[in-house]
């Protein structure tokens, strides 16, 4: 059995995988999260694995934290230039983050076919893959709450404004913030999946992930699904290869 943890930029998520299953996954906010509270009542893992788009403080607290309670280090992964049947577009593959290589990784295992991912969290990243496993690139955009943040820490006149509900179109501020930063995020997501089709003559399956998936989904008018525990499943996918 391995411990596979999503290290994110809010939120720990980790989960157990045992070759063929992966198990209910638990969460818990960063802020102010002391790691060496979490585990105490797990079984020893023959592996833990780490998928860390966090700083190096939280990484060395986790890395603690892993080797106090089981004994064990860690194992990071890292995105390369090919895994499991996944061909990586940047020139710098280390320059893509993490979780969206481990995503793609899981989008290929699963789907087979032309994906379109939209991790949905602090940022919005988008991804496209082709059938073959071949990565078409993306976009990364600010994700609603980080662009909330941003308009409230920069318009002294927004800086009091409450959260508000995701309406078409608001007559008050605080509904127009929190509509303007949703819908600019499903639109943006909209126009990419076009431009997937297009560039590969196909509809692509279209899979959400991160923790504003759920919201995101409702804005949205085309097939997709959701899948909160995408980055684990590529991260078990992934630690096999590796095997």
């Amino acid at each position: 059995m391995k411990l596979l943890v999503d290290a994110g930029n809010s939120r720990l998520k980790w989960a157990c995988w045992d070759g063929a299953v992966l198990g209910a996954a638990a969460s818990a906010a960063n802020a102010g999260l002391d790691p060496g509270a979490l585990w105490q009542d797990s079984a020893i893992p023959a592996a833990v694995w780490v998928a860390s788009v966090a700083g190096d403080a939280a990484n060395t607290k986790l890395v603690r934290a892993i080797r106090k309670r089981f004994g064990i280090e860690p194992v990071f992964a890292a995105t390369r230039a090919r895994a499991c049947g996944v061909r990586i577009a940047y020139a710098e593959p280390s320059r893509l983050g993490v979780d969206r290589f481990l995503g793609l990784i899981a989008a290929h295992a699963q789907e087979r076919s032309a994906v379109a991912i939209a991790g949905c969290g602090t940022a919005l990243t988008l991804d496209a893959l082709a059938a073959d496993g071949t990565h078409l690139g993306g976009l990364i955009a600010a994700g609603p709450q980080l662009a909330q943040t941003a308009l409230r820490g920069g318009a002294a006149r927004l800086a009091d404004v409450a959260a508000g509900r995701v309406v078409e179109i608001a007559d008050n501020s605080a509904d127009a913030i929190e509509s303007g930063t949703w819908l600019s995020v499903a639109a943006l997501t909209m126009r990419f999946l076009g431009r997937v089709e297009r560039r590969l003559g196909q509809v692509p399956a279209l899979i959400l992930s991160g923790g504003g998936a759920a919201t995101l989904s409702a804005l949205l008018d085309v097939p997709h699904r959701v899948d909160p525990e995408l980055v684990l499943r590529g991260l078990a996918t992934f630690a096999d290869c590796a095997r």
